[in-house]
């Protein structure tokens, strides 16, 4: 078996992977499986450039494949691959390019085993580079390359692209097995008392269970152009249009996901990579994972995989007392409306109870909220699952009030509201997940934005000209 360790962002040692490619050959024959050290690669990347994209890491592998791996010219031979942290998401753009759903089949990397990989981003890269250079969790004193930590932020494009592909993925028929191992231990010799997001509930210190987990959802909600709603939103009387789903809800084929007890991001002592040894590798149980993935090799032993997982899931999170048992999702916000443009300027409101209320949701709900700056109309929620799940009539929504706003303007959007039904969130909300909720309004434009005079008409200036009142046909 050729194995190939690809590491996170901003390392620039490969003695990243401490014992464990040590620690894998040696307890290879334990499991039938032939890893020798000879066929062991440590995949070593440039990402502390602010010139170095996603893409060029992902072009600089393609090349290392075929013109390293021994025998490779074609790029075919087939092996296994084990990441950290960004290498999980770095793999998965190589696949995406160079394969894709129509050519999956072809694919030559047989197990992906992504240890805290960030795939749906980190909340700590928004910190931005000077200050998230100084987290030893993740950089260890290293100051990151700016295009690699746009990538990462919540809410990236580059995300949702990606996330998006992945939709139409048949891994397991294709002889493709993806698994997803992460911790939600806080290692608190990392601690910052001015970075809440190192000790956060539900994430190892750098990495959300949301944000690693490749089960998500993504979820299209476009305005209906039926009547509007009144509601008392904040002493107003607000009309509102309401918002419908749009096709499915669409998720990618299941995906095997193990939170593993005591495991934290990174650091000698428990860190879910480095921290292992030949001496305490018996109480290392991502260790014995590892290798159960590294085993798969159907979509009967695929499926067992993902319940064993499931369980090991469960028992942690029913023991952790960090996150005292809860589980969290995150929600990221995609607005835009009907033109394809981004709305930036919005204000959104969380709604619960019988009548949808924003005053009615339960306490202790919230726990974070950030926004994309490269994208502000990626706004990204993090929320508490078990509290969730508390609500009366398990009745939950959102509003927007978007801007401009009809008050004498020329072009404008209404208030929306989304409101899910109590059937519908169980469907929608889904413990240690990610949402993509795609939100389409309608852009209502005045008939006076263009308007033609006969000719014959006396030249006059419309320069005072307000709106009529009336919208253009929808």
């Amino acid at each position: 078996m050729i194995l190939i360790f690809v590491h996170g962002w901003s390392v620039t040692n490969t003695d990243t992977y401490g014992r464990l490619p040590a620690v894998l050959e040696n307890l290879a024959p334990k499991y039938n499986l032939d890893i020798d050290i000879k066929h062991i690669w440590l995949g070593r990347y440039i990402s502390f450039n602010d010139e170095i994209s996603m893409t060029d890491v992902v072009r600089a592998f393609h090349q290392a494949l075929t013109e390293q791996i021994p025998n490779n010219p074609d790029g075919k031979e087939h092996f296994s691959c084990i990441t950290h942290s960004t290498g999980g998401p770095v793999i998965r753009e190589w696949v995406d390019k160079y394969y894709g759903s129509e050519r999956l089949n072809e694919l030559p990397l047989d197990h992906l085993v992504m240890l805290a990989p960030a795939n749906h981003g980190s909340a700590l890269a928004k910190l931005g580079k000077a200050r998230v250079g100084r987290i030893k969790a993740w950089f260890q004193g290293v100051e990151p390359g700016q295009q690699i930590l746009d990538w990462l932020c919540l809410g990236s494009q580059g995300q949702f692209e990606l996330a998006k592909n992945y939709i139409n993925y048949d891994p397991v028929n294709s002889g493709f097995y993806p698994f997803v191992l992460t911790g939600q231990t806080v290692d608190k010799k990392f601690y910052d008392f001015l970075n809440s997001y190192l000790v956060e509930a539900g994430s190892d210190g750098v990495v959300r269970v949301a944000c690693a987990n490749l089960n998500y959802s993504i979820i299209r909600l476009i305005e209906n152009g039926g009547n509007s709603i009144s509601v008392l939103h904040r002493g107003e009387d607000l009309k509102c249009k309401l918002l419908r789903l749009d096709g499915n809800i669409q998720r990618p084929a299941a995906v095997a996901l193990g939170v593993v007890p005591g495991a934290s991001h990174s650091g000698k002592n428990k860190g879910i990579m480095l921290s292992i040894t030949r001496r305490n590798v018996h109480n290392k149980p991502v260790v014995n994972e590892i290798f159960k993935c590294l085993k798969v090799n159907s979509e009967t032993a695929y499926k067992d995989r993902i319940s064993k997982l499931k369980t090991l899931t469960r028992q942690t999170q029913e023991k952790d007392r960090h996150s005292k048992t809860h589980r969290y999702i995150m929600i990221v916000f995609m607005i835009y409306d009907d033109q394809g443009d981004p709305i930036n300027d919005y204000d959104l409101f969380i709604l619960a109870g019988d009548k949808y209320d924003p005053d009615k949701l339960p306490k202790g709900f919230f726990k974070d909220k950030q926004l994309n700056t490269k994208h502000p109309n990626h706004l990204i929620y993090y929320l508490d699952y078990d509290v969730l799940k508390t609500i009366n009539n398990k009745r939950i929504g959102f509003r927007i009030i978007a801007r401009p706003r009809r008050l004498d303007s020329f072009s404008y959007y209404h208030a929306v509201e989304y409101r899910a039904k109590a059937g519908e969130l169980t469907q929608i909300l889904k413990p240690n997940e990610t949402i993509y909720l795609q939100i389409v309004l309608h852009r209502y434009v005045d008939k006076e934005v263009f308007r033609l005079d006969e000719g014959i008409k006396e030249q006059h200036s419309f320069k005072d000209t307000e709106p009529s009142g009336e919208d253009i046909e929808y």
